[in-house]
Formats: structure tokens, sequence, C-alpha cells
């Protein structure tokens, strides 16, 4: 009778687990876009939007997560992110950063660019959607 209960209670348990699990934050549930200083890069938060970067840009460039509405996209709070760059003739992404920031001048990046290269920014967690992480230097 007593493994009987002791099982019974082992089950609830587990099932109290997968319940709590699943009420937590769904991964990529948070959107996000990439800013310098407080103008967003995408030039269109939708399937078609582009980043693009001239590579005498200026300013911090951040991740932040916003607040999306019909008519506007409202900034919020800075997310940590790392920054990679895709080289233009190779398509190879190296690692700029290995340390995730919320800032960094955008200048320092583009110091490692040629036109034509991407740079890609990533996410320290998954629960941040940023759909439009690879900027075009022009």
């Amino acid at each position: 009778m007593k493994q009987v209960m002791k099982k019974s209670l082992i089950a609830v348990l587990c099932s109290l687990c997968t319940v709590s699990f699943a009420q937590q934050k769904q991964p990529f549930s948070t959107c996000s876009a990439a800013f310098i200083d407080s103008k967003m890069i995408v030039n269109l938060f939708q399937p078609t939007g582009q980043c693009r970067l001239s590579p005498k840009a200026s300013g911090e460039l951040t991740v932040k997560t916003i607040a999306l509405s019909s008519t506007e996209s409202k900034p919020l709070n800075k997310i940590p992110f790392t920054v990679a760059i895709r080289d233009k003739a190779t398509n190879t992404l190296h690692m700029y950063s290995r340390k995730p920031m919320c800032q960094i001048p955008v200048q320092r990046v583009l110091a490692n660019c040629k036109k034509g290269d991407n740079i890609v920014l990533l996410t320290v967690s998954n629960r941040y959607a940023l759909p439009h992480n690879e900027i075009l230097v022009k």
C-alpha cells in the first residue's frame, strides 16, 4: 500500500512540475529590435524589413525589447547580446564579441567591417525574438 501511495505522490508531483514549466514564457515570445541610439535600424518591422548601415554611422548599438502596435514600435528595455560579423567574400561568420553587452559604439564594430559585410546580432537568451538580426554594411 505504501508503494502505491509513493508512486501516486511521485506521479502527482511530476505532473505539477510539467504544468509549472508549461506556464513559463515560451521561447522567442518577447519581440526585440536593433537600435542606433533611439532609432530602430530595420526599415519596416515585417518579414520583408531590412537593416542597413552606412560605414560612417555613429552612435550606440543596442538591442531593446519593443512593444508593437498597429501604429508604432515603442522601445522598452535593453537586453544583452553578442556580435558576429559575416564576411561578404567567404560568407564566414566570426565572433566580434564573446562577452554579452547591452550597448557598444557602432563605430567600433564598423571598423572591422567592409562594404557588403553583415553585422549579426545574437541574443543571449532564447526568450527574445530578434527577427532582423543581420545588418548590411552598405
